[in-house]
This record gives C-alpha cells, sequence and structure tokens, in this order.
C-alpha cells in the first residue's frame, strides 16, 4: 500500500503551473532582450516584429495539432515531449547570429509551447470536478504572468553579468528540467497510487456536474468547428488576445522607446503589469464561483460575467496616451495585465465547460489558434506602425477589441441546460 497524500490534485495544478511559468518566462525572454538584441543585431523595430510574429504565427498553426497530439498520446507523454522540445529550442536561440535567425529559433519555440495551454487545460479537466474547474484554471494561468513577471529581472540579470546568449541558455535548462519532473509524477486520477479513494471519487463524480465532461466519446473535428459553442469562445478569443500578446512582446520595447527606459529601469518596472495580471488570474478563478452564489447565474453565463468586468477594466490601457508619466503609464499596464488574466482565465475555463475531456485539449486548441492568429496579426501591425503613428492608437484598439469580446461571447455562445447543441 502506498500513503495517500491529502488533496493531490492541488499539487497537480502546482505542477501544471510552474511549467505555465517557465514556459512563459521562455517567451518573454526575447522582449526583455529585446532592446540589446536590435543594437547587437541592427534591428528594426519592424523586424523585431517580424520576429514576434515568427513566435505567434508558430504557435496559430500548432494550436489544434498540440491539442490533437495531446489527446491522442495523453497529459503526461504529450506535454513532456512538448516541454522537452521548447527547452532546446530557447536553447538554440543563443546561437543566432541575425534577427532572420533569430525569427527561425523564436518560431520553434512557439510552435512546442503551443501545447503549453491545451494540456494545462486538459490535465484541469482530469483532475478538478466542474464547480472547482475556474479556480484550477485561475492558478495555472497564474504561471503565464509569473513567468513573465519574473522575465525582467532574471533576463537582465544574465545579461548584465554574462551575455544575452546566456539569458536563453538559463530560461531553457530550467524548463528542461521541469520537462523531466512532470513525466515522472504526473498521473491521471484513475491511474495516481498516491490519490486517496475519497478523493478520486470527489473528483470523478465533479465532472459529470459540467456540460459534456462525462462523454467518452470524442465529436469529429469537423463538428467541434462548426458549433456554435466553439465560435462562442473562439471569436471572443480572437478579440481578446492581442492585447496579451502586446502587454508580453512590446511593453519593455515601448518603454525604451516612449520614455528612454534603459535595461535596469525595464528591469525594475517591466515586471509590475505582470504582478497585476498574477492577482487577475487567482481573483477571476473566484468570481465565476461569486457570481453563481450571489447573483444565482448558470455555470457558463458566471464565466460570461467574468469576461464582462476584464473587458470593461480594459479601457484602462487605452488611456495611455492622454498621460506624459511613465509610472501612469505602468500603472494603467497593471489594470490592463489585471483586466486581461481575469477574463482569459474565464474564456479559456470555457472549453472544458462546454466540451468533453476527450475533446477539450483539441477545441481549445482551435480557439488558440484564433486567438494567435489575431496576435501575429497585431503585432505585424505594431511593427508596421509604432514608428510612425505611435503606441496610442494602438492601444485604444486593443480596448476596443476586448470590449466587443465581451459582447461576442454573451451574443453567440448559448448552452441549453439539455447540454445539446
Amino acid at each position: 500500500m502506498y500513503k495517500t497524500i491529502k488533496n493531490l490534485r492541488w499539487y497537480m495544478i502546482a505542477l501544471v503551473t510552474v511549467g505555465t511559468i517557465l514556459g512563459y518566462l521562455t517567451r518573454n525572454s526575447i522582449s526583455v532582450a529585446a532592446p540589446v538584441l536590435k543594437d547587437v543585431m541592427g534591428m528594426t523595430t519592424q523586424q523585431y516584429s517580424y520576429v514576434v510574429a515568427a513566435y505567434s504565427a508558430c504557435y496559430t498553426v500548432m494550436q489544434p495539432v498540440a491539442g490533437y497530439i495531446l489527446d491522442l498520446l495523453g497529459t503526461r507523454v504529450g506535454y513532456a515531449v512538448f516541454a522537452l522540445l521548447w527547452s532546446l529550442f530557447c536553447i538554440g536561440t543563443a546561437f543566432s547570429g541575425s534577427w532572420i535567425g533569430l525569427a527561425f529559433a523564436r518560431g520553434a519555440v512557439g510552435a512546442t509551447e503551443a501545447a503549453m495551454i491545451p494540456a494545462g487545460l486538459k490535465a484541469t479537466s482530469e483532475w478538478f470536478p466542474a464547480k472547482e474547474r475556474s479556480i484550477a484554471v485561475g492558478w495555472f494561468n497564474l504561471g503565464s504572468s509569473v513567468g513573465a513577471m519574473i522575465a525582467p529581472p532574471l533576463v537582465a540579470w544574465a545579461i548584465w553579468f554574462h551575455s544575452w546568449e546566456w539569458a536563453f541558455i538559463l530560461c531553457g535548462l530550467l524548463s528542461l528540467i521541469w520537462a523531466t519532473f512532470w513525466f515522472l509524477l504526473y498521473r491521471h486520477p484513475t491511474k495516481q497510487k498516491y490519490l486517496s479513494e475519497e478523493e478520486r471519487k470527489y473528483i470523478l463524480s465533479g465532472q459529470e456536474a459540467g456540460h459534456q465532461a462525462s462523454n467518452t466519446e470524442k465529436l469529429p473535428t469537423s463538428k467541434i468547428l462548426t458549433s456554435r459553442r466553439f465560435w462562442g469562445i473562439a471569436l471572443p478569443r480572437f478579440l481578446a488576445e492581442p492585447a496579451w500578446g502586446t502587454f508580453n512582446a512590446w511593453i519593455p520595447l515601448f518603454m525604451f522607446t516612449a520614455y528612454g527606459f534603459d535595461l535596469k529601469q525595464i528591469a525594475i518596472f517591466a515586471w509590475m503589469p505582470m504582478l497585476f495580471a498574477d492577482v487577475g488570474c487567482v481573483l477571476g478563478g473566484y468570481m465565476s464561483p461569486f457570481f453563481q452564489k450571489h447573483f444565482k447565474v448558470s455555470l457558463v453565463n458566471s464565466r460570461k460575467m467574468v469576461v464582462t468586468v476584464g473587458s470593461i477594466l480594459m479601457i484602462g490601457p487605452g488611456l495611455i496616451g492622454l498621460f506624459s508619466s511613465p509610472y501612469v503609464a505602468i500603472f494603467l499596464f497593471c489594470i490592463g495585465g489585471f483586466a486581461h488574466q481575469t477574463l482569459s482565465g474565464a474564456l479559456i475555463t470555457l472549453s472544458s465547460d462546454v466540451f468533453g475531456r476527450n475533446e477539450v485539449a483539441t477545441a481549445n486548441g482551435f480557439t488558440g489558434m484564433a486567438a494567435w492568429l489575431a496576435s501575429t496579426i497585431f503585432a505585424l501591425i505594431v511593427g508596421a506602425l509604432a514608428d510612425t503613428v505611435g503606441f496610442t492608437p494602438l492601444f485604444v484598439i486593443l480596448t476596443c477589441l476586448d470590449l466587443l469580446a465581451a459582447l461576442a461571447v454573451w451574443t453567440i455562445l448559448k448552452v441549453p441546460s439539455t447540454n445539446q447543441e
């Protein structure tokens, strides 16, 4: 007999969260190093946007592929393979000699990190009953902003004390270590020997409360893509994701360009919006059950209410152009980080609410593809216009897109109590 671990599901989500932290650390390392790389490689702002777009484009294309592979191989093996690959490609970034090589390496990182969110959501759907799922997603989604928050001081430190190459090698090595631990420790609840029978029953019986959660048959991909519930999530994610892509890839360069911040100032201030994004991840997860309890709304409508709150708060970053102080800009970015991660967690969780456990990674992969397609397009727009019209109009556009996302999720996503499309 093995000694069981109490509340093991929360240890599992902690493991997922660490993976998300390291994935976003490797992702955001490029934005912190951007001012140095522009100087070393002679990159223009537009060429940097191509590097960002290469990551986003490969991430976009691989989202449904990664989801399909995860459903095929299972969460444990599938996620371990993808994490191993993104670790190696991040290390490979250190050997780039030009912006073209940089774009190629970052594209490879993006392609393999496409599995990160679908894998986290799949693990959440396996380990948590429906009533706790938004809280669990909030905690693992916390990793995205924690990773982005750690990146400025860690990458700046690596550059100061060694080189920009060492920054990418260090980030890759950390992910490589995590991938090993994931493969050794993660198991499905039905196969986890350290899980008590009481908690196992609690998890598995509670999953039946979610929409479609007890389905054992996987819908054909064509039916997933033509369902109203898919587009009720995919279109809002398409509209909302450019904000997060911009925060991750452009805040350090914006502060450098608009306010003359050097690497030290970027290390001091650029992590702050991500700290507020952390709070948004966690608080957003608790908002949904709060709305259910106090407003007597359905599970899906409680998620929609969270999206609405986040989209309204996204008005903050749209006001940056009205102020000349860099500290006000950072404050408004903080509001934006909180707002976006609040609504993002709700949109991601909706996939596990309306799709069965054998199709959730595939569905989330395609909704993620929609989100990252928009992020890729907007990165190219920023690169083309930032040096001419400036960032201010672009921030206003992001606000409008998030408000439209809230409108879309209320208008399109309809899930009858019968759980039928």
